[in-house]
């Protein structure tokens, strides 16, 4: 989305990128699951499916909350808020899988939003980047 806006300061392609993420990365997430779980011999057809549905429909719908901003606020806000979201969502995930893991949750939350903005910083340059390197062979 970072990259996105930077590349086009559109809102019309941003919905678009987190509309397709929702679908294109729910499907590739759940396909995955489902292939995990089918060569577990323990796991029954049915517990499968359940697997692959709820990643399917977790994905799509946690994806879909960063589209209400977008639709409601001004699009440099709308990136701003979206960013603290996603932050606060990685922190809440991450804090979750440490103590499940019984590892320590400062040090995982840490690493993974440290990362987290490392990626956020990339995405910016590479949008603001394709922006300038293809506007000026293909115009607007």
């Amino acid at each position: 989305m970072t990259g996105l806006n930077a590349g086009t300061h559109s809102r019309v392609a941003v919905i678009g990128g987190i509309l397709t993420i929702a679908v294109a990365d729910a499907i590739s997430d759940s396909f995955g699951i489902h292939v995990s779980e089918e060569t577990d011999p323990t796991r029954k057809r049915k517990e499968v499916w359940e697997s692959t549905l709820s990643a399917f429909f977790t994905k799509f719908f946690v994806v879909l909350t960063f589209l209400v901003s977008v639709l409601f606020l001004p699009l440099p806000t709308a990136i701003a808020v979206n960013i603290a979201w996603g932050m606060f969502l990685l922190t809440l995930f991450s804090a979750f899988i440490a103590v499940k893991l019984k590892r320590n949750p400062l040090v995982m939350v840490f690493k993974y939003g440290l990362l987290a903005a490392l990626i956020i910083i990339l995405t910016n340059m590479l949008g603001g980047w394709i922006s300038v390197t293809f506007s000026n062979t293909f115009g607007n």
